[in-house]
């Protein structure tokens, strides 16, 4: 009885495990107006949705859990920093080479800024 409750709470665990999506970002450092709030500070730790993610606007609120994976630029071969940081979604990115265009302080708190563009985990 007990082997058998312990496979099935191994089992409940592994289906609640979150597989996290993987895309690129970059920064921005004017923070309003927005898309989504106008001109209502909301804080650093946001970001823009690529055309990919906007869904003409719906993503507006969300927030994703954001960590960098490795570099896009050769020149910084170790760009991130092994934190993670949550990022509401504030604003539209039209055209952006990224799929999230962070708030600079969210991407110099995973990556370092010189990169300009990193690869990343997001859910």
């Amino acid at each position: 009885m007990e082997k058998s409750f312990l496979i099935l709470a191994t089992l409940l665990g592994l289906v609640s495990v979150t597989v996290a999506t993987a895309g690129t970002a970059t920064f921005y450092n004017q923070y309003t107006p927005s898309a989504c709030y106008g001109n209502v500070n909301e804080g650093t730790m946001i970001a823009a949705a690529s055309d990919a993610l906007w869904n003409n606007g719906a993503v507006c609120g969300k927030k994703y859990t954001v960590k960098c994976t490795g570099p896009t630029n050769p020149g910084i071969p170790q760009p991130c920093t092994g934190k993670t940081v949550i990022v509401k979604i504030v604003d539209h990115c039209p055209g952006c080479q990224g799929t999230l265009d962070l708030s600079k302080e969210a991407f110099s708190t995973i990556a370092n800024p010189v990169a300009g563009i990193i690869k990343i985990d997001y859910n």
